[in-house]
């Protein structure tokens, strides 16, 4: 029997990996090769690795772990769980059958682009959901916004920062007076109408056009579509979950476990706000910790 499955091998997965492996624990890592971030050509503000591309990151990730022998990578979808904490049973969908004594969940979530022409192409290029990741090579741009609910007013106030020429998109939301008020206070222009399509070239956003007619142009366009978990696995298995603006995530304790003993849970699918490498390589790690740990006779 297998120590702990992993599944989902992008940046939460690999740490939690890593750190089992360097405790002989027999580990096996289920994963797609389908991480969150295969659109953006850089990842930055991870110590060690800044700009640098994210699938590279991971590349020389799985060629480290190849020095632990208790760790596996197995390019494999687990489709069912079952099982109780020291006998959890995984069925991937080539129908091999894996036990283990612990779980890790780390499968990420998967952004729903909206139906706007240009929006899917330009998304990890010119459409972006992260100043802190995408900030610092745009700072004193152009930036847009698109509306997405109450907390868009905190991101404003955040966004400036980094520049002093930001275009909120209402995008058909009603924003509220107050609102309101203090984006005029600050100087921010809001255009009202849906966004009806983004022309681009290559990604690169040339204007913002909209039904009410105008088109509005901007260097970098924020925006934060919902998503979804990429499994249902936490479903079938009744795992306490949390709605945020966006989604919903998986609760976790302070030890990263779920509302059921031995299944942990890291990474995007537990993160609700501000989702990063950086995050999910942290959260993994303490997961494959306590999930170590949790194991000690």
């Amino acid at each position: 029997m297998n120590d702990v499955i992993i599944i989902g091998g992008s940046f939460a997965g690999l740490a939690a990996a890593l750190q089992l492996g360097r405790a002989r624990r027999k580990v096996i890592v289920l994963d797609t090769s389908q991480p969150r971030n295969r659109f953006a050509g850089h990842s930055h503000g991870l110590l060690g690795h800044d700009h640098k591309p994210p699938l590279a990151i991971l590349a020389a990730a799985r060629q480290q772990l190849a020095h632990y022998p208790t760790v596996r990578l197995v390019n494999a979808r687990a489709e069912k769980i079952s099982g109780v904490i020291d006998d959890f049973s995984v069925v991937t969908d080539d129908h091999d059958s894996l036990r283990a004594r612990r779980v890790i969940l780390s499968y990420g979530v998967v952004d729903q682009m909206p139906d706007v022409p240009g929006f899917a192409e330009s998304w990890g290029t010119s459409i972006v959901p992260c100043p802190y990741c995408d900030g610092f090579e745009a700072a004193g741009q152009h930036w847009g916004l698109v509306w997405s609910g109450p907390q868009s007013h905190n991101q404003v106030r955040l966004f400036l920062d980094w520049t002093d020429r930001l275009t909120v998109f209402a995008d058909g939301h009603d924003i509220a007076p107050d609102i309101q008020a203090d984006l005029a206070h600050r100087n921010i222009p809001v255009v009202d109408g849906r966004i009806v399509e983004i022309a681009h070239h290559q990604g690169h956003i040339a204007t913002v056009n909209l039904d009410t007619g105008p088109t509005v142009a901007v260097d970098i366009l924020f925006a934060h579509p919902r998503n979804k978990p990429s499994a249902n696995l936490h479903e079938s298995l009744g795992l306490a979950t949390m709605g945020t603006p966006t989604g919903v995530v998986l609760k976790v304790d302070e030890r990263r476990q779920t509302s059921t003993p031995g299944i942990y849970a890291a990474g995007d699918l537990t993160t609700p706000i501000l989702p990063s490498v950086t995050q999910a390589s942290s959260q993994g790690a303490m997961a494959g910790i306590f999930a170590q740990q949790s194991m000690l006779a």
